[in-house]
């Protein structure tokens, strides 16, 4: 793969989380959250891409979304559970993405909020129709994605450069 080859990665926040009586970390998803989670894995499939590889959070609620999620897709990439994922921040994300192999295309990213939207806010120089608008009038809701696409070596993902694509949140 040549550096010219644009390169995709869609932020995924995790589904609607329940609240019993656990750490965060352990928080499964709520009933809510596993049918949008099915429905967003509809969604992601339906973009076409063949994703090279998942960085999930080791959170009970992100590896519970990726599984469903991943089972709607036609099919399922390398998935590393990822402990840096949980709690990061923006720039803690772009230094993770920064390690992605230069043969890896497309990365799905499944984790937290502030962290991935601010993400998709902080790596979007540019945006396609209506997607910017959408997703500064939505927010990040639980099972949000954006997608966004930059050319370069991942070593190279900074601030601003990428464009973002699409976005989609399940209906309220």
């Amino acid at each position: 793969m040549s550096a010219a080859e644009p390169r995709r990665i869609v932020l995924f926040r995790h589904a609607k989380a329940d609240w019993p009586q656990v750490s965060d970390h352990d928080r499964p998803l709520a009933e809510r959250g596993r049918m949008d989670a099915a429905v967003a894995g509809r969604k992601l499939a339906d973009t076409g891409i063949a994703f090279d590889l998942a960085l999930c959070s080791t959170a009970v609620r992100t590896r519970e979304t990726w599984k469903l999620a991943v089972h709607e897709l036609p099919e399922r990439p390398r998935t590393v559970y990822e402990e840096r994922v949980y709690e990061a921040s923006p720039g803690e994300l772009i230094a993770l993405l920064n390690e992605t192999p230069d043969d890896v295309r497309n990365v799905i990213l499944i984790g937290h909020n502030p962290g991935v939207q601010g993400l998709a806010e902080i790596l979007s120089g540019a945006g396609e129709g209506d997607a910017p608008e959408r997703m500064q009038r939505r927010g990040f809701p639980a099972a949000a994605f954006a997608l966004l696409s930059f050319d370069g070596l991942w070593k190279g993902l900074e601030p601003g450069a990428a464009t973002l694509t699409e976005y989609w949140a399940p209906t309220e």
